[in-house]
């Protein structure tokens, strides 16, 4: 099947919701002016997904490690992004279509404890709804993460994303430019624990042609000290 990325903090099944919701937002940015706008978010997806991520039980997580086990927590959270973002961001990334991961990728502060019982993510959370997709989407997994989110909006209108199969960060993903994504991640990762975050990913390049003495050292840094995140 190849090798799979997380393109950010999530349970991997939930990524092709990730790139479902991602997608259907693109088609009408201007609705993410007003938190007031988005009436209903349907994610129609597979089984194991929609009985363990999408389980009932994990609609109200209250831990790190419930959230990132947690459909609706995840893309709560992606679409809370994108409505700070405002219309014009997300407008601005049809031009670069890694744009919208970088800018909504979940990192390790949107599980922390302030993320974690936010009034705006948990409002979204009450216009999530989860359909089990039947044997046309039980089929097409494991082959890929087979998901389709459809947005609904106070206006009327309505905007799917149709079924997403490979999504950003799946082995037969395409579409993007996974060393972009990922180093956009990894940058952000490895700030939280090093000042010289290019120095280090620039040790961690190239390996093949590294010397024994360097691979040695690979990881001779100097690590931060600072609050710990919650």
């Amino acid at each position: 099947m190849g090798m799979h990325f997380k393109l950010g903090l999530y349970e991997h099944q939930s990524a092709g919701a990730i790139q479902a919701v991602l997608d259907a937002m693109q088609k009408d940015p201007k609705q993410l002016s007003n938190l007031d706008n988005l009436k209903k978010i349907t994610i129609e997806i597979y089984e194991p997904a929609f009985g363990i991520i999408g389980d009932p039980a994990k609609r109200n997580p209250k831990s790190r490690q419930s959230a990132d086990h947690s459909m609706v927590y995840i893309i709560g959270s992606v679409v809370k992004k994108a409505f700070k973002l405002g219309p014009q961001e997300i407008t601005d990334c049809a031009s670069d279509d890694n744009l919208m991961w970088k800018k909504c990728m979940l990192l390790p502060e949107d599980y922390g404890r302030e993320a974690l019982y936010d009034p705006l993510t948990r409002d979204i959370f009450n216009k999530i709804e989860f359909v089990h997709g039947g044997k046309q989407y039980d089929d097409k997994y494991p082959e890929g993460i087979p998901t389709e989110v459809t947005l609904e909006w106070s206006d009327g209108s309505k905007h799917a994303s149709g079924m997403v199969m490979f999504p950003g960060g799946h082995a037969r993903n395409t579409r993007h430019n996974l060393k972009s994504i990922l180093d956009h991640k990894n940058k952000h990762l490895g700030a939280l624990a090093v000042s010289d975050v290019e120095g280090l990913l620039a040790k961690l390049k190239n390996l093949e042609n590294k010397s024994a003495t360097e691979i040695q050292n690979i990881y001779d840094c100097t690590i931060l000290q600072g609050p710990q995140i919650d």
